[in-house]
Order: C-alpha cells, then sequence, then structure tokens
C-alpha cells in the first residue's frame, strides 16, 4: 500500500490535481484522491508514467474517444477508466 505521507505520494497526489486542463485535473485529482492510499509501489510507477503524457491524449484514452495504447492499456488505466465512466460525476 503507498503511504500517503511518503514525498511521492504527496507529489503525484498534487501532479494529479495539477496536470494542465481543467478536466483532466478534475479527473486524475479526484480519482488520485479517492484511489491512490490504496496503490502497490508498482501501481504507483504506472500512475507516474500515465502523467508525463500529454493532457489531451490523456483525456482522449480515459474518456473512451481514442483506444489506449497497448502499453499502456494495464491495471491503472483501467482503474481510471472505470472510475470515470462511474464515479467522476460525483464530487
Amino acid at each position: 500500500m503507498a503511504n500517503p505521507e511518503s514525498p511521492r505520494f504527496k507529489r503525484l497526489l498534487f501532479r494529479a490535481h495539477h496536470m494542465g486542463s481543467n478536466e483532466n485535473d478534475l479527473l486524475f485529482g479526484r480519482f488520485a484522491s479517492r484511489r491512490l492510499a490504496g496503490f502497490s509501489e508498482e501501481q504507483l510507477d504506472r500512475f507516474e508514467a500515465l502523467l508525463v503524457r500529454a493532457d489531451s491524449d490523456l483525456f482522449d484514452w480515459v474518456t473512451g474517444k481514442q483506444p489506449v495504447p497497448a502499453d499502456l492499456d494495464h491495471d491503472v488505466m483501467a482503474m481510471i477508466r472505470l472510475f470515470v465512466q462511474t464515479e467522476a460525476a460525483n464530487p
């Protein structure tokens, strides 16, 4: 489980809330606030790798507007996509 007191956890949470576009700030920020603490270190690695991708690409992938590239089609992406479909609209 991720340590919410670790500098890395705090950095990822901050980054998820400040991605660049308002839409991604809301989607990824809410997801991170609700789910990040339950992540393993490997899942944190995958989440961190997503955060360096272009905002427009991430938005298209998580909303289903474009297919997710094979190298990013993993458990963390699936969790984010499910979150966007089921929970993102609930603040």
